[in-house]
């Protein structure tokens, strides 16, 4: 089960959901740079965090999001710094929205109603990062 907890609230989040940068983050980074000499300095390091999490549908089929719960994550959306638990695949993450990249939750509804309810279907993004 993939949920998402802020606090003493866990709300339950579609299992089909795909961590689209999940290979794209590497643990390592390295600098290498000339010096007036000509000598070689190469710098490398662990990341300590910081690591992308994107969770998004893979098509329009697949994991839909009602919309009480996009309203949530939308009102946690809006919370500076809000620290959260993210469980994916039997694995927690601590992470924070990633503000920084710009949207954090981009969604469309799956079928447009002109009176929107609570449980209408929405596909939903959503971008992480971990903290």
């Amino acid at each position: 089960m993939t949920t998402l907890t802020r606090n003493t609230v866990t709300l339950d989040l579609p299992d089909d959901l795909y961590w689209s940068d999940e290979t794209a983050w590497q643990p390592v980074v390295q600098t290498a740079e000339r010096t007036i000499t000509g000598a070689l300095v190469v710098q490398v390091h662990r990341r300590i965090a910081g690591r992308p999490i994107t969770l998004e549908p893979v098509d329009d089929s697949s994991a839909w999001l009602t919309r009480d719960k996009l309203e949530t994550l939308m009102s946690w959306a809006s919370i500076p710094d809000a620290q959260m638990v993210l469980n994916y695949r039997g694995t927690n993450y601590n992470v924070i929205w990633r503000h920084h990249d710009g949207e954090v939750i981009s969604a469309r509804p799956v079928v447009h109603y002109a009176d929107v309810r609570a449980g209408d279907y929405y596909l939903v993004t959503l971008r992480f990062m971990e903290v």
